[in-house]
């Protein structure tokens, strides 16, 4: 008996020995272990997202998936040579809550067909993503992309730079990538906790696990809702908040004090904005930035940033939309206060549209 039972655990541990070793030998010569654009431990939270989610406002009521595809876009799978323009922001962008088509990349991609360009703009958005985050994120994932070279890049940027200390310089952000460490600043691209950064290094490695992963995202799409509220938030419209006008903020704040006091944060984000359009040229793509605005209106740090940024480009010839000055904000344009409402996600790409298709026409 005890003979036939060492015979046993002898045949097992020879066949599971077998099963490791062919495991092993897959992983070598199938896995990404040796592949130097692999997304590694990067990207895990932003790529192979299917989330249905229950929208309704006072019209409607609409299911859909939120879908982040394969390389870490929403929507549908493309492969990265196919993505002719992309738009980078925050969840200003990503706008996860609502449909496609409610969204303000959703709303210019409908203009861009009625005007019959042969464009379709690409969403890229990952919440709470600054400049310094767009930084992190061409390092981590756009150079990483194989034959990725869209025609532009939109970046819809400004608000969440403020959540930056005015020291955030370009040498700082490199540090902190080099330490691994991360922050809102980035927009979550690494996990902040260091055994799971270890896991999901060899999760994204594995051609197994991967394998795996797929055909969940593909076939086995989240079933719980998530159910958004359309509709402005009550509680943001008990404030009575009041949109400040740019011609207010002119008077208010265009003199020698107010720049002084910004000028170290001014400084460092204008030295962000060059290596966003420094990283775009490498990809052969034409940038365009976009300054945006919250109910609150052209406030002084607000105003401030965006119209430094707007002398910058006329000093460096860059391609730029000031959004902020042109969009007379109504309270309803957003449902907190910070992220668009349906009529304010079309009121956004209504007001960039002209900008945008004058400057698609310089590029052909």
């Amino acid at each position: 008996m005890i003979n036939f039972a060492k015979s046993v655990f002898k045949i097992l541990s020879f066949n599971f020995l077998v099963i490791l070793l062919f495991i092993f030998v897959i992983e070598i010569i199938f896995g990404y272990w040796f592949d130097k654009d692999n997304f590694g431990p990067y990207m895990r939270e932003h790529r192979m997202k299917n989330q249905k989610i229950e929208y309704s406002d006072a019209n409607e009521k609409i299911i859909f998936f939120y879908r982040k595809n394969y390389y870490g876009f929403r929507g549908p799978d493309v492969e990265p040579k196919d993505i002719n323009a992309v738009i980078l922001g925050g969840s200003v962008i990503d706008e996860r809550h609502k449909p496609d088509k409610y969204t303000i990349t959703g709303f210019l991609n409908e203009l861009l067909k009625k005007d019959d360009k042969n464009l379709i703009i690409t969403n890229g958005g990952v919440e709470a993503q600054s400049t310094a985050g767009l930084i992190h994120s061409f390092e981590n994932w756009l150079f990483k992309l194989k034959d990725f070279s869209p025609e532009i890049i939109i970046f819809y940027i400004g608000i969440n730079d403020l959540v930056l200390g005015p020291d955030a310089t370009i040498e700082k952000i490199f540090k902190r990538e080099t330490e691994g460490k991360t922050s809102l600043e980035n927009g979550h691209l690494l996990n902040p906790d260091k055994k799971e950064v270890f896991f999901d290094n060899i999760k994204s490695r594995s051609i197994i696990y991967d394998s795996l992963r797929i055909f969940k995202f593909k076939f086995l799409p989240r079933k719980n809702f998530v159910k958004f509220d359309g509709k402005v938030d009550p509680n943001y419209l008990k404030r009575n908040i009041q949109f400040k006008s740019y011609e207010k903020a002119v008077a208010d704040y265009d003199n020698k004090i107010v720049k002084n006091k910004y000028s170290k944060r001014v400084n460092n984000y204008l030295d962000r904005i060059d290596v966003l359009y420094k990283y775009s040229k490498k990809l052969n793509s034409t940038p365009i930035f976009i300054t945006n605005i919250v109910s609150l209106g052209h406030v002084e740090n607000i105003f401030t940033m965006n119209s430094a940024l707007m002398n910058h480009c006329a000093t460096k010839k860059y391609k730029c939309v000031d959004l902020a000055k042109k969009l007379k904000g109504q309270t309803d344009f957003w449902y907190d206060g910070f992220h668009s409402s349906k009529k304010g996600s079309k009121a956004i790409a209504d007001s960039i549209y002209p900008d945008l298709s004058k400057i698609l026409n310089q590029i052909n």
